[in-house]
């Protein structure tokens, strides 16, 4: 059954924040989107439920950055302290990008596409202003 919800970032950040990695399907084709979207990009329709992934996945491509956005250097990254980031095929088909944590980002070389991972929760800021992000890390 449809939910024909709102399928807002905020209900996604939710879901995250209770460790559930969530995305929308289109009831018309059974097309999966992560992070949620509104509409079939595909049928137009906007026939669409939640449905939930497992978080296990495969990394098709990373960089290493050492000048990130703010919400980055301000969680401590910059030159001296680059963090991975990668697009992850999920096992149940849709990509995300997410951090890569847990790999050696001074020898980019060992990371390798292709590779296991599993998806990981993290939390950054405080108060009202706390939010929990999806990575991923070797599985």
């Amino acid at each position: 059954m449809a939910d024909n919800g709102s399928f807002t970032a905020k209900e996604y950040y939710d879901y995250l924040a209770d460790h559930k990695i969530m995305g929308t399907r289109c009831v018309d084709n059974g097309n999966l989107f992560v992070p949620p979207r509104a509409m079939c990009p595909d049928s137009h329709s906007t026939n669409m439920e939640w449905a939930e992934v497992k978080g296990s996945g495969t990394l098709r491509a990373f960089t290493v950055i050492g000048v990130g956005p703010t919400a980055m250097v301000e969680a401590g990254y910059n030159i001296k302290n680059p963090y991975c980031a990668g697009i992850v095929e999920l096992e149940e088909g849709p990509s995300v990008a997410g951090q890569i944590l847990g790999v050696d980002v001074s020898k980019p070389e060992t990371i390798k596409i292709g590779m296991p991972l599993k998806a990981a929760f993290v939390e950054r800021g405080e108060g009202d202003a706390k939010r929990t992000y999806l990575a991923f890390e070797p599985a």
